[in-house]
């Protein structure tokens, strides 16, 4: 590996697309226990618009401009999720794994555990891959020379599909339990259907009319048009009851939904796309043993899980379309836009 310097979209400011400038900048070089990847493709979230655009606020200051996890540092190379091949090896670092396909966990743990919380998220904490190379921790990029999924595919995995099966398990989805899902053409909201399915869950999705037969088609038994009495669609959809809940959407959704869940019955949120206040009935809660549990992205451990999906190609992700890098500020906007079903990726850098 010789290169000296790489093209890089780096974010200076929070701000509008043009807070993202794209600049030579070093390449950086792995420290000890770390390795350089070679991006070969990188994927959009929401969180890059977020983060971009500071919309996370603080405790007790909703609207401070500020990353997912508090104020950040000027300039960060965006882009947490990362597929390519190792260039280079830190100290400490076996170089037989040099050349070899993988896919990074993106996130920064508080712990080494198995069950550690992210406290962390390349491309907001740490640089991320929306550049030529990455540096990250060695224990973080998982081999997947074997996956029959393209880079493109592969790309879509962390932080959609990490943050969805994080979902899947601290909610306690079991085979042949009903589960809905909402805004489910979304990143996450789609491999939310795709997992769901793939579990063996029977899955009700909530969408927007002209994207419901591609929802169908990820997995979903049944389908509901977000617009209208939604949850009296969703109980006609899901007449015996519902046992989880996986939200990305939150806001009025809430108060208005939990009527549908069964005793016990358990609704996970991971985002508020519908609104960050809401006002829940708790009696709704305790006297029929619901519970609402907050999930943010996922654990080592099923992170691992994911990468075993990855291997097998058990779950085939929805790529909408792909970018070359010098496009990001397109990107960025059609994100925005949220007329596709699917991922967005970037796959020339």
């Amino acid at each position: 590996m010789s290169e000296e310097t790489m093209t890089a979209a780096v974010l200076r400011r929070h701000g509008g697309p043009d807070a993202v400038e794209l600049s030579r900048v070093p390449v950086p070089r792995p420290g000890p226990g770390e390795v350089l990847v070679r991006v070969r493709a990188a994927a959009l979230n929401n969180t890059d618009l977020w983060t971009r655009e500071g919309a996370y606020g603080l405790p007790g200051d909703p609207d401070a401009r500020a990353g997912w996890r508090g104020p950040m540092t000027f300039p960060r190379i965006q882009g947490a999720d990362v597929t390519g091949t190792v260039a280079a090896v830190g100290e400490g670092v076996a170089p037989d794994v040099v050349g070899r396909r993988v896919l990074v966990d993106p996130a920064l743990y508080d712990a080494d555990s198995d069950d550690a919380h992210p406290v962390g998220l390349l491309g907001s904490e740490r640089d991320g891959g929306f550049a030529g190379f990455v540096a990250v921790d060695a224990v973080r990029a998982h081999p997947v020379d074997d996956s029959p999924l393209t880079d493109a595919e592969l790309a879509t995995l962390p932080t959609a599909y990490g943050t969805a099966l994080g979902m899947i398990e601290r909610g306690g989805v079991t085979r042949g339990e009903t589960v809905v899902v909402t805004g489910a053409s979304g990143g996450v909201g789609l491999a939310l259907v795709q997992l769901a399915a793939e579990r063996g869950a029977d899955v009700v999705a909530v969408s927007s009319a002209g994207k419901l037969d591609a929802v169908r088609s990820a997995g979903a038994r049944a389908v509901v048009d977000r617009g209208g009495d939604l949850w009296a669609a969703v109980a006609g959809a899901a007449p015996g009851g519902v046992d989880v809940v996986l939200d990305v959407v939150a806001g009025t959704g809430v108060a208005d939904g939990v009527g549908v869940l069964r005793e016990g019955g358990r609704w996970v949120v991971a985002g508020a796309l519908g609104g960050h206040r809401i006002e829940v009935d708790v009696r709704r809660l305790y006297l029929h043993n619901r519970t609402i549990v907050g999930s943010s992205m996922h654990t080592p451990a099923h992170f691992a899980a994911l990468v075993e999906i990855a291997r097998t190609g058990r779950v085939r992700p929805v790529v909408a379309a792909t970018y070359p890098l010098a496009d990001i500020a397109r990107a960025h906007a059609e994100l925005a836009e949220r007329r596709h079903v699917g991922k967005l990726v970037i796959d020339e850098l």
